[in-house]
This record gives structure tokens, sequence and C-alpha cells, in this order.
């Protein structure tokens, strides 16, 4: 069972992860998953940042598609499963499910109003059009997936962005990083940090590509991210 039932956009239902600061007082911050659900990790993100004293909340955006998937990266099975979802994912609808979670979290007892956005992989990818699509108060994006096709909308990003690129991405090659990065230079709100030695997920805590050095720094980045912008 999800903690907590969210209404999306068209009036249907969706669960989420909902982790909650002590104080029961904060500002909120979406946690958006990766290919692999609301799994193990992204429950972790959720009860980490809930300790930092923000009320952390993780809808399940293949709801549509398989409700309350929670996979590893640990075997083949689990891989094809996950790309499997991937490949059939509404992008354009998993957008309106986030707007739908940020409204929801301003709305919940205790939100401070303030609420910002962080995503890995797929959820890096969907941070941004957050960003681009919302009133979002900031957003992290950890190895973003296809940003290079996102482009078109940096100048729509009006909110903090931080960016996490993994400088061995094998899902985002030399030449997109380097068109992502030449063209976020024109907007001064978006930030880019590389992690030259890095592959994707390296901050997956336990996963096959953990980079403990890089993820220590990206996640001491974040931190002090939004305590700048949801708490000072």
């Amino acid at each position: 069972m999800p903690d907590i039932v969210i209404k999306s956009l068209d009036g249907k239902e969706f669960g989420a992860y909902a982790a909650l600061p002590k104080c029961g007082y904060g500002p909120g911050i979406v946690v958006i998953q990766e290919i692999f659900g609301v799994n193990v990790v992204m429950r972790a993100v959720c009860d980490d940042l809930a300790a930092r004293g923000y009320i952390a909340v993780c809808p399940d955006l293949f709801w549509r598609q398989e409700p309350g998937v929670q996979l590893t990266d640990q075997s083949a099975a689990e891989w094809d499963h996950a790309f499997d979802l991937y490949k059939s994912f509404d992008v354009e609808a998993g957008v309106r499910d986030l707007l739908a979670t940020l409204a929801h979290i301003r709305r919940m007892k205790g939100c401070s109003g303030k609420v910002g956005a962080v995503g890995y992989c797929l959820g890096g990818k969907l941070a941004w059009l957050v960003a681009s699509r919302s009133d979002v108060d900031c957003a992290v994006s950890y190895y973003g997936v296809g940003l290079e096709t996102l482009l078109g909308e940096v100048y729509d990003v009006r909110m903090p962005l931080m960016l996490h690129i993994a400088g061995q991405d094998k899902f985002v090659p030399p030449a997109a990083r380097e068109k992502i990065l030449t063209s976020i230079a024109r907007n001064p709100v978006i930030t880019a940090h590389v992690y030259p030695n890095a592959d994707h997920a390296f901050a997956r805590l336990n996963g096959q590509n953990f980079n403990k050095e890089a993820a220590e720094l990206a996640n001491g980045r974040a931190t002090s991210f939004f305590a700048e912008n949801l708490q000072g």
C-alpha cells in the first residue's frame, strides 16, 4: 500500500512514498524515481531528506503501466523489466503527475510552501522538465538522460537548477554532454557539475556504478543547494 494517494490532473489516483520530518514542519521535495520504480533506493533518499527537515514525497510514475514497481539493478531480468517500462513510459503524462505531486505537497499539513525537486536518471530528465514547466522553487538533476533533446526549454528555467553530470556516462556521450554544457551557460540560474571519473548512476547507493567520492561530493552540493533555496 502506498503511504499517500495523490489525485492526478485528470482525476485519477496514484500512490507515493512519503517521509516526514520529526518536527512535522518544513519545505517539501519531490523525489523523482529512476527506471526501477519507487524502490528501496528512492525510499532511502526520501528518508534522508526527511531527517534533514524536508517533507519528501516520491510518486509512483509507472502507475499507468504497472503500479508499485520496485526493482534493483542487480539482475538482467530486472534491467530488462525496467527498460521495458522506460520505453513505454509517457513522459508528458509523467510531468503532469509531477505537477500534481508538487501541488499536493504544498497542500500537506506542515509544508512551508516552498517545494523543490530532485531526480535521478529518468528522474533527472523529469527534474529538468519540472524546472522548465512549473513554479517549483528549485530542482536538482542527477545524470539526467536525454537532456540534450530538451535544450529548447533552457530559457524556460527561471528558478535555480543544478545538474550533476557523470563524465563516463554511457547514456550521455561526450558530444551530448558538451552540447548541454554550452547551452546552459546562457542561463545563469542553471549550474552544472561534471564528475570526470564517474559513470551513470554513480550516486545509487549499493548500485553497480556507485562511486563513493563522487556521490558524497554531489550529495553535499545538493544538500547546500536545497538549504539555500528552500530553508534560507
